[in-house]
């Protein structure tokens, strides 16, 4: 059973922030590309000189502006272009998972979307093997009923194409108006050897999440004590307001149970 603790953002995935994440005792960042790809693959290499140095395990989380199941084929296809390059500077990076919302429902039904995503899941999976990047694809929960990827959805695709999936806990709670079983959760992630995982509070409406808070006390300790009786392999990246302090928070609180 390992456990481990980060932060998401820009700001600590710089140089000096993985040096100042390493020095807190955090083992895990999640470089945000969430607004486009910006970082060329020789800054890449630099900072993932860096994180190897300090045992800093990294992910990345591609661009928000993704829809693998548009109705229009050109977002598709743009929607693949802005993954792959999120892989190609992740194996730069040495960062192994790519993290990314995967798509809409819209006018589809959830069995159409599915298999959109399915298709373009693979094909991307074909250009990852073709140039050697050692990266594994994982599609995220989302927040909202409206947007593809419940924890059922994302485990069928990782059963049938071999992807991975990043489960966040928070928006969970958001998909499931506050209700959370986590013995059940986690029990639906036996067969998942290493879960990338997100947490943070969250606010959400009846139609989902609205907005990630900060990490309370009350938010984390359920968590913790599931995963410990679980004994779950698990990386968690924090993405609150403050996700350095919460992370912190969290693995002193993990420690003490």
């Amino acid at each position: 059973m390992t456990v481990k603790f980060g932060p998401a953002g820009s700001g600590t995935s710089s140089i000096e922030g993985l040096k100042d994440v390493a020095k807190l005792g955090l083992d895990a960042v999640e470089v945000s590309f969430t607004y486009g790809v910006r970082m060329s693959n020789a800054e890449a290499k630099k900072r993932g000189k860096t994180a190897k140095e300090k045992k800093i395990d990294l992910s990345v989380h591609a661009p928000y502006y993704i829809n693998l199941a548009s109705v229009e084929k050109e977002k598709i296809e743009a929607s693949k272009k802005r993954i792959l390059r999120s892989c190609e500077r992740a194996h730069h990076l040495g960062a192994k998972y790519i993290v990314f919302h995967a798509a809409f429902y819209t006018k589809r039904t959830k069995e159409e979307t599915y298999k959109l995503v399915k298709s373009a899941i693979i094909e991307i999976q074909k250009t990852i093997k073709k140039n050697k990047w050692d990266v594994m694809l994982a599609p995220e929960i989302t927040g909202k009923a409206s947007q593809f990827g419940d924890l059922d959805e994302l485990l069928k695709l990782k059963k049938e194409t071999g992807c991975h999936l990043t489960v966040d806990f928070a928006h969970l709670i958001a998909r499931n108006n506050g209700v959370i079983d986590y013995k059940e959760v986690f029990e639906k992630l036996k067969p998942v050897k290493h879960i990338h995982a997100h947490f943070s509070g969250i606010e959400f409406t009846a139609k989902g999440e609205r907005r990630h808070l900060l990490t309370t006390k009350q938010d984390f300790l359920p968590f913790l004590k599931a995963i410990k009786s679980s004994k779950a392999d698990i990386t968690i990246i924090n993405e609150s307001p403050d996700p350095i302090k919460d992370s912190l928070k969290s693995k002193k609180l993990f420690k003490d149970l």
